[in-house]
């Protein structure tokens, strides 16, 4: 009888340190360890980051081995995230992963990011369809400094086909988050104030970009100038009308996301929409996602269940395990990259 494929997963690209075991397409464990000091700083600060990774990452490696309730020595190879993030945590997880590597002298596999956002549909029962994308498909990451349209055509081959030309939709969200008056991470506050809103009350610009790239600073600049005007005339404006502004705030946003995605798929001809990253956890777009394909039988939506939406380490053990099933295995000496690169 084959043996069942184990693989350890270890994301450290920002200020969550994810550890995850998988033993083929099946989550064994998926744990993480949150840095919450950055809060009272209004984002990440990445020397704190990375001493925090330091700390936390042999806690997160031994309780996820632990929960997975297997022995180390039954681990394939170990999978963690080579790029695109902070270099200080990507470098203490590439560290531990190597050192993992030699000690137990098992493969190495170094994973995408954005890549890892995507195939995280891959895991089993990983989205609200409990079922797997079929190629070719389109797939909005929303995740950390991207905002992105990929065509996706196989496991590692994928093409951007558009992407923002300055703030992501996530740091546009904390940005006007913090002029609201909330602490960061602001988007969550955004969309817990937005739930008893009225959307409609307030209308912004939409800003017009051509192709399927995306702007989010003129947006993010109309806000602005709107909140500054209306409490020039009413000091009160802001805590008086907060569940509105936020409602229409993030109504706005999730129409611009949709309209891109609506131009790619007149343009491509593909129907299966594959939603990832930490802002596809946001209810209205989730909403209106969902919404939009009950409107035509041949579009299908992959929305990610919530744990699998933030940064984690089941993302990176799978794809790390389609890259040992394809022996795509690297090098002990491979660096990490702090901007995007191409996919691999």
């Amino acid at each position: 009888m084959k043996k069942k494929t184990i693989i350890i997963g270890i994301e450290s690209s920002c200020d969550d340190t994810g550890v995850s075991i998988i033993q083929n397409r099946k989550v064994l464990s998926n744990i993480i360890i949150h840095q919450k000091i950055h809060s009272k700083y209004g984002g990440v600060v990445p020397e704190l980051a990375s001493r925090l990774h330091d700390k936390n990452i042999t806690k997160a490696v031994q309780k996820a081995i632990f929960s997975a309730k297997i022995h180390r020595d039954e681990i394939d190879a170990v999978s963690f995230t080579l790029g695109p993030g902070l270099i200080g945590p990507l470098l203490v997880g590439a560290s531990f992963a190597k050192s993992f590597s030699m000690g137990l002298e098992i493969p190495l596999l170094t994973v995408n990011h954005v890549q890892a956002h995507i195939l995280s549909h891959f895991i089993q029962n990983a989205n609200i369809n409990n079922s797997y994308p079929r190629f070719p498909f389109l797939g909005l990451v929303m995740s950390g400094g991207h905002t992105q349209i990929i065509k996706v055509n196989d496991f590692f081959k994928m093409e951007i086909l558009g992407s923002t030309l300055d703030d992501s939709v996530g740091e546009s969200l904390d940005k006007i988050a913090r002029m609201l008056g909330f602490y960061y991470p602001g988007g969550p506050m955004i969309e817990c104030f937005s739930k008893n809103g009225n959307k409609k009350k307030f209308l912004f610009s939409k800003p017009i970009v051509s192709g399927l790239d995306f702007s989010f600073s003129g947006f993010k600049s109309d806000v602005s100038q709107f909140i500054k005007k209306e409490l020039n005339k009413n000091t009160l404006f802001v805590k008086q009308n907060l569940s509105d502004i936020c409602a229409s705030i993030q109504n706005s946003i999730a129409e611009i996301l949709l309209e891109k995605v609506e131009k790619a798929i007149s343009q491509t001809g593909i129907f299966r929409i594959v939603l990832s990253g930490g802002v596809s956890s946001n209810h209205e777009i989730r909403r209106l996602f969902l919404s939009f394909s009950k409107k035509d039988k041949k579009l299908e939506i992959f929305i990610p269940k919530k744990e699998y939406t933030t940064d984690n380490g089941a993302m990176i053990a799978i794809t790390g395990l389609l890259k040992y099933e394809r022996k795509l295995f690297d090098s002990i000496h491979i660096t990490p990259y702090s901007k995007f690169k191409t996919f691999s």
